[in-house]
C-alpha cells in the first residue's frame, strides 16, 4: 500500500512538472515571430509547433499501429521490411522505337537496377497506331512506340522476363498491350506462370485526372476486370492492376485526395470482379498500387501508412477477405514530377533524394526516382544514371534500411496518420452519397476537388506563402542550360515504315476474323483476353483492336465542367 501511495506521488509530481514545463514552452514560443510563410503541410494542413501525447488522445497501439508484417500493416507489410529485401529499383523508362528502349533497358541493367518499368508515348497510351494521323509528331516522343506484337517483342529482346519483373504504365489499351506481351513471352518460350510484374490498367484515375480513356467508364472497367480474371487464372504472379493515386496528385490533388481517392477505385474494382464471381482471396493479393511521393516528407510517410491501414480494414471487414496476403497494400512509389523544376534543374537532384527518403520511410515496395532534366525532356543517360544512384545512396550508405518503420511512434506521425484516415473517410462518405465512384465521375466531382486543390496551392506560390526554390525565392538571373536528350523525326519515320511492312505481309483475312471475333467478344461479354491473345499473334494493331471494341463500347468525351 505504501508502495502504491509512493508510486501514485510521484506520478502526480511528474505531471505536475511537465504541466509547468509545457506552460514555460507555450510561453516561450508565444514570442517567437512566425515565419513570413505558410506552416502548413503541401497539402496546406496546418502544422502545430510541437506535438505531445495530448495529440493522440486514446492512442490503441495494437489496433492503430501494431507490428510490422501484421494487421493492420500500419507500420509496413513484411515484418522485417527492408533489412531482409531492399525495394526494388525500378526506373520508368521508354522513348523513340523499342529498339532505343531495349538498349535503354540494358544500360539501366547495367547500372544496377533491380525491375524494368515501360513508359510508353501518347498515341500507343490512347490506343492509336503510329500511321494514325493524330499521332503525327508525338511518336516516340514521350515514351516508346508499340503498335504491334513485333515491337513488344523488340522491346524485350535479350531480356530474360523469368528473371526480371516488367511494369507497364498504361492504362485504356491496358489490355491489348498486355495480350501483345503474353502471346511474344508464350512464343519466345517463356512460361506464363513463371512470369512476375505489372500492367497498370488503372482506367478510373484516367476519368479523373490524365485523360486518356477511350470508352466509357463502365466497359473501360469490364476490361480491367477481365484482366484480373484472366490473370488470376493462367499468370498467377502478375499485378493485374495498379490502383494509382500518382496521377491524380500530378493533377494537383491534396495528399489525402490522393489516398481517398485512389483507394476508392480500388474498392471499385474489388466489387466489380465480385460481382463477377471471383473469389477474393484468389485476386485481391495481386492487387497493387501507386502513390506519388511529394516534397512533405511526413505527410507522405502518413499518407502510406493510413492506405495500408484502411485497406487492411476495407478487406477484411467490408470484402471478408480471409487470407493476411488479401489485406496487404503493397504499393510502388514515384517521385513528384510535378514538383520539379525548370529553373536550376540541378536543384531536382535535392528534392528527387527527399521524396526517395519519404518513400522508403513509408515502406514503399518499389520506387522510381526521376531525373533532374525530366521538367525539360526524356532523361538523358547521364541525369538517369544520377537517379538511380539517389536510390542507391539512400538503400546503403543512410542508415534508413537498418530499423522498420523507424518514424513509428512519433507523436506528429502518429497524429498525422490518424488525420490522413480520417480525412479519407469522410471522402469515402461522400463517395458513397453521390452513387460510388462511376456517378461521382458522371457528375464531375472528383475533377472539381482536384481543381480547387490545385488552384489553393499555385494561389499559396503565386504569394509567396509557400516557397519553391529557384522559382518564386532564391532565383539565378542566369542560368548554364543542360544537356537534354532529343527525338528526332526519324523515329516516326522508322516506326512506320515498320509497321507498313508488317501490314503488308500478315494474313488479311486472319486479321478481319480476329477483329469480328473481338466485337462479338465484346457484344456478348465474355472475357475479351482470349480473343486480343489470337489477334496479337495475327499482327492485329494495337489502333485496330481500340477500333472494333469502340464500335460496341462507343468512345466517351467526359462531363463538361
Amino acid at each position: 500500500m505504501a508502495i502504491a501511495q509512493q508510486t501514485l506521488g510521484n506520478q502526480t509530481e511528474t505531471a505536475s512538472e511537465t504541466s509547468s514545463a509545457r506552460r514555460r514552452w507555450e510561453e516561450e514560443a508565444h514570442k517567437a515571430p512566425a515565419r513570413s510563410e505558410s506552416l502548413t503541410t503541401v497539402s496546406g494542413e496546418p502544422v502545430q509547433p510541437l506535438y505531445t501525447p495530448d495529440d493522440l488522445p486514446v492512442f490503441d497501439y495494437e489496433r492503430e499501429l501494431g507490428y510490422p508484417g501484421q494487421y493492420p500493416f500500419t507500420r509496413g507489410i513484411h515484418a522485417t521490411m527492408y533489412r531482409t529485401r531492399l525495394w526494388t529499383m525500378r526506373q520508368f523508362a521508354g522513348y523513340g522505337t523499342p529498339r532505343d528502349t531495349n538498349e535503354r533497358f540494358k544500360f539501366l541493367l547495367a547500372k544496377g537496377q533491380t525491375g524494368l518499368s515501360t513508359a510508353f508515348d501518347l498515341p500507343t497510351l490512347m490506343g492509336m497506331d503510329s500511321d494514325d494521323p493524330r499521332a503525327t509528331g508525338e511518336v516516340g516522343r514521350l515514351g516508346v512506340a508499340v503498335d504491334t506484337i513485333e515491337d513488344i517483342r523488340q522491346l524485350y529482346d535479350g531480356i530474360d522476363l523469368h528473371e526480371y519483373s516488367v511494369s507497364m504504365t498504361i492504362n485504356a489499351p491496358a489490355i491489348v498491350v498486355l495480350a501483345f506481351f503474353l502471346a511474344n513471352a508464350r512464343e519466345q518460350g517463356f512460361d506464363w506462370r513463371r512470369l512476375r510484374g505489372t500492367i497498370q490498367n488503372d482506367i478510373l484515375k484516367e476519368f479523373h485526372a490524365q485523360n486518356e480513356f477511350v470508352f466509357p467508364p463502365e466497359p473501360h472497367v469490364r476490361l480491367v476486370v477481365d484482366v484480373i480474371e484472366f490473370c488470376t487464372e493462367h499468370v498467377p504472379q502478375w499485378n493485374t492492376v495498379s490502383i494509382s493515386g500518382y496521377h491524380i496528385r500530378e493533377a494537383g490533388s491534396t495528399a489525402v485526395q490522393e489516398l481517398a481517392f485512389t483507394l476508392a477505385d480500388g474498392f471499385h474494382y474489388v466489387e466489380q470482379a465480385l460481382q463477377r464471381g471471383l473469389d477474393i482471396d484468389r485476386f485481391a493479393p495481386r492487387l497493387s498500387f501507386f502513390f506519388n511521393a511529394h516534397n512533405d516528407i511526413f505527410e507522405e510517410v502518413a499518407k502510406y501508412r493510413a492506405a495500408r491501414s484502411l485497406w487492411a480494414e476495407a478487406m477484411r471487414e467490408r470484402y471478408g477477405a480471409r487470407q493476411e496476403a488479401s489485406w496487404k497494400l503493397r504499393f510502388h512509389a514515384q517521385t513528384a514530377g510535378c514538383a520539379l523544376q525548370a529553373q536550376q534543374p540541378e536543384v531536382n537532384l535535392f528534392r528527387v533524394a527527399y521524396q526517395a527518403l519519404a518513400a522508403v520511410l513509408g515502406g514503399c515496395q518499389s520506387l522510381h526516382t526521376n531525373s533532374m532534366d525530366e521538367t525539360l525532356a526524356l532523361p538523358s543517360e547521364h541525369a538517369v544514371t544520377l537517379a538511380l544512384r539517389t536510390q542507391q545512396v539512400l538503400a546503403y550508405e543512410t542508415g534508413v534500411t537498418n530499423t522498420v518503420d523507424p518514424l513509428g511512434g512519433s507523436y506528429y506521425v502518429e497524429a498525422l496518420t490518424r488525420r490522413m484516415r480520417q480525412g479519407a473517410q469522410q471522402y469515402f462518405r461522400k463517395i458513397e452519397e453521390l452513387g460510388g465512384v462511376i456517378a461521382g465521375i458522371q457528375q464531375g466531382f472528383f475533377r472539381r476537388e482536384i481543381a480547387e486543390a490545385a488552384f489553393a496551392y499555385q494561389r499559396e506560390i503565386d504569394q509567396k506563402r509557400k516557397i519553391i526554390v529557384g522559382v518564386n525565392a532564391f532565383v539565378e538571373p542566369e542560368e548554364k542550360p543542360v544537356d537534354i536528350l532529343q527525338i528526332d523525326d526519324s523515329v516516326e519515320r522508322q516506326q512506320k515504315q515498320a509497321l507498313a511492312k508488317i501490314k503488308r505481309q500478315r494474313d488479311q483475312e486472319a486479321v478481319r476474323a480476329c477483329l469480328a471475333r473481338i466485337r462479338k467478344a465484346a457484344e456478348q461479354r465474355e472475357n475479351l483476353m482470349y480473343p486480343l491473345l489470337d489477334a496479337a499473334l495475327a499482327r492485329v494493331t494495337i489502333g485496330e483492336a481500340m477500333d472494333a471494341m469502340a464500335d460496341v463500347f462507343g468512345r466517351y468525351q467526359g462531363p463538361v465542367l
